[in-house]
Parts: C-alpha cells; structure tokens; sequence
C-alpha cells in the first residue's frame, strides 16, 4: 500500500507545475454571471457587422452570408479552444498568459504585442465608426469628424478607467441594446419578406437575389477576398477569456457563455445577412452607412433610421470599451513578467490596469489624427491591418490548444470536460484555414496588399523589442525562480502541480 502510494505521488510530482501568472494578482472578482454572457454577445456582435457589412455585402453581393457561416465555424472552434484553456486555468492574462505556460516568453511577448496592436488599431476603426454614424444627423453633419472621434474616445476610456463593474455593466447595456435591435430587425425583416411588402420599389424575396446576380453576382473571387473583413467582423470572440480573470467560479460561468456563442452566430450574423439579401439588391449597400440603417431609410419609417443608427453607433461605443479592457489586462499580464513597459502594471484603486488602458488610448488619438487628413479611408484601412492581427491572435490560441492537447496526451495534464472536439485535427485545420486567409488578404491587390507590405515592417519592431526587453525579462524569471526554490526548500512553496494537488516549485 504504502509502495502504490508513493509511485502515485511521484507520477504527480513528475508533472510540471500550474503556470502562474503574476498579473492575475490584484483584480476584484466583479463581473457577474450576467455579465459574462453579455461579453460574449458584445464580442460576437460589433462594428464589423453593424458597419463593414454594408461595403461587403455591395462588393461580393449575398455570397457574404457564406463567408460568415464559413468563418463562423473557425471562430466556434477557436472560442471552443480557448473555453478549454480557460477552464484548465483561468486567467485575465488569457492566450498570452497560455502562451507564456507553453511557449515561453518569447510566445507570450509576440502573442500580447499583436494582440495590442489589433485593438490598437481597431479602436481606431472604433472611433471611425462613431464619428462616421454621428454624421447620420444633421445636427453633427457640421461637427468634424476628427472631433467626433476625439469624443468617442474620451467619453469611453473616462468609464473604463473607474473599475471593472462599471466596464460590466456598460457592456452589459450595449449588448442588450445590440441584441434588442437585431431581433427587432429580424422580425420585421421576416414579416416584409413574408407578406412581399416592396421597399424602394424592390419586392422582398428570392427574387431579389436571383435578378441581380444570383448568389455570387461578381464571381466566386469577391467573396473569397472580404474573409479578412469577416474575421475582423468576429474579432472579441476571446474577451470572455480575458474577463474569465474577474469572474467568480470561471470554469463553470464561462464554457456556459461561450456555448451560446454557436446560435448566435448562426442567427445574427448568417441570418441578418440572408434578410438583408431578401430586402434589397445587393447594389442598394454602401461602405459608408450600415445595412440596417439603410433598410430602414429606404422602409420610410419615421424616425426608425435614426433609432438604428443610435444601434450602430453603440456597438462602435462597446466595441472600444472592450478594446479598452481587454489590452489593459493583457498588457499587466505582459508588465509582470517584463515585456511591456513598467507603467502598464500599475492599478488605481478601483483595481483597475489604467496604464495599458491609457497606452492602448493613445493609439487613439493617432485614430483622431487619420480622421482630420483621411476621412474617408481610415475605416478600411486600420481594418486590414487589425485583420492580419487578429489571424496572428487566433493562430496562437489554436497553436497553444495544440500543445495543450499534446500534453494531455504525454500524461503530464488532464484535458476538462469542456474541450474543442475533434483534437489535433481540428487546431491544425483551423490554422491552414487561418494561413489562407492571410494569403487572401495579402492577393488582393489593394489595401489588403499594401497591408502586408507593411507587416514585416512590424515583425523587425517585435524582433527589436524583444531584444530591447529580454535581460529584463530573465531577469524577472530568474528572479521568481529563485523565490519560488526559496520556499519550496523552507517547505513554504505555494504552487500547485496541475490535477495533483500537490505543493511543488513554481515554473
């Protein structure tokens, strides 16, 4: 007996240790349940759908409902794996923190950069998008667009920056509102299509779709080009991981808000773009005003143009909120173990990250800067530079999933019961789908191409950076190491070996 329980205790104490993010330290445990499914929503419905559908759905015409379901699968599977990374070990650190635990620093570093950028530069879209939804009334037309976006700006990173409850429940209202008017629409969609009422002189229906071009008005191509503009319309799909950090009991409140990510997908986004097919021709659209709005502009309801483009512009309000958020957790996580500035560690009392949220609000004001020289470009292009980054973003939480999975499969941790089926075929599926897409985005021949022109620009400053910051980096390892021996050898050691239980040396 005492034989068998000591080779129990050794296969245990063989595991490595529970990754330890220092960054977790510090936060309030406030976000609720409620909370936490309305993040979900509020990442699975944003700007991308609410604005850039409009400019896609005139350029690939209804095919673009394809292109949704499509990227719609992959954005599932990516979600599914993070939800099992999440449950392993909760924390607001998320994918660069898993990054750290099985790529070591120099994943965490890349992982947590690129994903700043991303939000960086969608904050800027973010922005655009208001300023451009606030010209809808006239008594904005005059104001310019440069101020507006300054607006938007300071409005959201002033409620963000007062604690984490208050982020809660400004998403929680967004996403209601979100939510509210897309089901709104829906219905009245269904009821137009059903009863053929006309609009602008177009009757709703399958005809609609078959005398303008059919399914792929323009070819197969145009669709296969705007995936980078659909995957930028499902980016923050991951923020129910970050905020996991700041959730009581994460693993069971979390798979429970990333399961309803499915049917949300299917209907709001796959379903909104099949009735706005059914309403209007695909050439009725623009890059310059939301679908919605424009379906309702042309209904000739009163006032109901302007009741949606309110819509609108609170998922561009939401979707920086939680740009604002998320880089600030992510950027302490980074701080803590030396590969971000110093200053983006620090908390106020509110328990709040306020220096990578102020870091990533700067990127802002360079958003107010394109809106005073580029009005009218700035959403496209920050939008294909936000799309390479989110690819890099999803990429690495596949690739963590991976390794995760390999080392399930050595003994050396236990996969949860929440898990992404069908591992490792379907991480390494996803990440070929992913490298196509970037291929896509980089042949286009326009915005697309200058973008990826300019990506290795951004790899020589990560190279750069991480050169600037890894003695710092080592330094902190080594460090923590050495506490972490220290306690261990005066039996005071606290970390745990994953699925042991059992007292054991940080790593």
């Amino acid at each position: 007996m005492a034989e068998a329980q000591t080779t129990v205790t050794n296969e245990v104490a063989s595991r490595p240790a529970a990754h330890e993010d220092a960054g977790d330290a510090g936060y309030s445990k406030k976000l609720k349940p409620r909370h936490m499914s309305m993040i979900a929503i509020g990442g699975a419905i944003g700007t991308g759908l609410f604005l850039g559908a409009g400019g896609r759905l005139a350029e690939s015409g209804p095919s673009l409902a394809l292109a949704y379901a499509l990227c719609g699968v992959f954005a599932v599977l990516v979600v599914r794996a993070l939800g099992e990374l999440v449950v392993h070990r909760p924390s607001s650190g998320a994918f660069v923190s898993y990054a750290r635990e099985f790529l070591g620093e120099k994943g965490a570093y890349t992982a947590g950069w690129l994903y700043f950028l991303n939000w960086a530069v969608t904050g800027i879209a973010d922005i655009t998008a208001a300023a451009t939804y606030a010209h809808f009334w006239s008594a904005f037309t005059s104001v310019p667009q440069w101020a507006l976006a300054l607006i938007a700006l300071c409005v959201v990173l002033a409620a963000n920056l007062v604690s984490v409850r208050y982020f809660g429940e400004m998403e929680f209202w967004f996403a209601i509102v979100k939510v509210a008017a897309l089901v709104v629409f829906m219905a009245v969609a269904v009821f137009l299509v059903a009863t053929r009422h006309p609009i602008d002189g177009h009757t709703p229906g399958l005809s609609t779709i078959a005398d303008n071009g059919g399914l792929f008005p323009s070819g197969v191509l145009p669709m296969m080009l705007v995936m980078q503009g659909v995957v930028f319309a499902y980016a923050g799909l991951e923020l129910s991981g970050i905020a996991a950090g700041e959730t009581e009991n994460a693993r069971k409140v979390v798979p429970k808000a990333l399961n309803s990510i499915i049917w949300r997908i299917g209907v709001f986004y796959v379903g909104s773009v099949v009735l706005l097919s059914l309403l209007l021709p695909h050439t009725a659209y623009s890059a310059g005003e939301s679908p919605f709005v424009t379906v309702f502009a042309k209904l000739g309801v009163p006032g109901a143009a302007g009741i949606m483009n309110l819509v609108v512009l609170t998922a561009a309000l939401s979707s920086l909120n939680s740009g604002l958020y998320s880089t600030g957790r992510i950027l302490r996580s980074m701080a803590m173990a030396g590969s971000a500035p110093k200053f983006t560690a620090r908390m106020n009392r509110g328990q709040v990250p306020y220096g990578g949220i102020l870091l990533t609000a700067s990127f802002g004001v360079l958003g107010v800067v394109m809106n005073f020289f580029i009005p009218k470009d700035s959403f496209e292009v920050v939008l294909n530079f936000a799309s390479f980054c989110i690819l890099a973003t999803w990429a690495m939480i596949m690739v963590c999933s991976l390794l995760f999975w390999r080392r399930c499969r050595q003994g050396l941790a236990d996969r949860p019961a929440y898990r992404l089926p069908g591992a490792p075929y379907t991480q390494i599926v996803t990440l070929l789908f992913l490298l196509a897409v970037l291929v896509l985005v980089a042949a286009d021949g326009g915005v697309g191409t200058m973008t990826a022109l300019a990506m290795p620009i951004v790899a020589a400053a990560l190279v750069g950076g991480w050169f600037l910051t890894r003695r710092r980096v080592a330094a902190i390892a080594a460090a923590r190491g050495a506490g972490a021996a220290g306690g261990a050898a005066d039996g005071s050691g606290t970390g745990s070996v994953a699925g042991g239980g059992i007292p054991g040396p940080r790593r």
